[in-house]
């Protein structure tokens, strides 16, 4: 017997928007696991409402498939999953959440807006230029994400990850549910996997070395536990 073809893989990026740091697991995947990145318009796609509509699309243009969901699009990939189970046959979240992943963001609101948050994008930029040679790969996709969106976008994705609440369809899911969880994760701590496996107990879990964008850093371990993971499910 042939085994089935792989499903294509949707990725669906974080607070960016962008493909940038989705680049080394698409490569780590091929050719054995087809990907598509999936990307957000700079200017006009700052929500889940907004954004929704985008994910569907690819997922009635790509046909059956699965999606992953990094961080912010986490609950994007349980939405899209629980309006269209015989499309999406799979989930992958990636250090991501159900509901807001920091509690202390519910009463950030007066802050939640462009000039402060820019100049904390400024700071957070200082450790990657200053200890990482100009020809590093996160150095290098960092400074396209700079260039590419506006620190007015990142405040409004901001805003509506302080509101989420994917619950109601996450309940809804029967598919397959892998999640990554980053070791060394400070953005999206663990108790947000532990919402996710009091509503879905037999989510499967695969942790990776490193911060939150561990995904990216070691995409070569991700890859593996996505391509074991679409392997057993292939029949499902």
């Amino acid at each position: 017997m042939t085994a089935p073809p792989p499903l294509p893989l949707l990725l669906l990026p974080g607070m960016d928007g962008t493909d940038s740091l989705l680049g080394p697991l698409a490569r780590a995947l091929a050719p054995d696991v087809p990907t598509r990145a999936v990307t957000y318009p700079a200017r006009g796609g700052e929500d889940y409402e907004r954004t929704l509509p985008l994910v569907r699309a690819a997922v009635a243009d790509v046909g059956p498939c699965a999606v992953l969901g990094w961080s912010f699009s986490g609950p994007l990939a349980i939405r899209v999953a629980a309006e269209q189970p015989d499309a999406v046959r799979a989930v992958v979240l990636a250090a991501s959440f159900a509901t807001s992943p920091l509690p202390w963001l519910r009463w950030t609101g007066p802050l939640l807006c462009t000039p402060p948050f820019a100049l904390l994008r400024t700071l957070r930029r200082l450790p990657i230029w200053l200890l990482r040679p100009p020809a590093d790969p996160l150095r290098r996709a960092k400074a396209r994400i700079w260039r590419e969106v506006p620190a007015g976008t990142l405040v409004a994705r901001a805003r509506a990850i302080r509101r989420v609440d994917a619950r109601a369809e996450l309940r809804q899911v029967r598919q397959p549910l892998l999640y990554l969880q980053s070791a060394r994760d400070r953005v999206v701590g663990p108790h947000n996997l532990a919402r996710i496996r009091a509503l879905r107990p037999d989510t499967e879990v695969a942790t990776l070395p490193g911060d939150h964008f561990a995904l990216f850093a070691e995409a070569a371990t991700a890859a593996a536990a996505i391509r074991g993971f679409l392997r057993a499910n292939a029949t499902r």
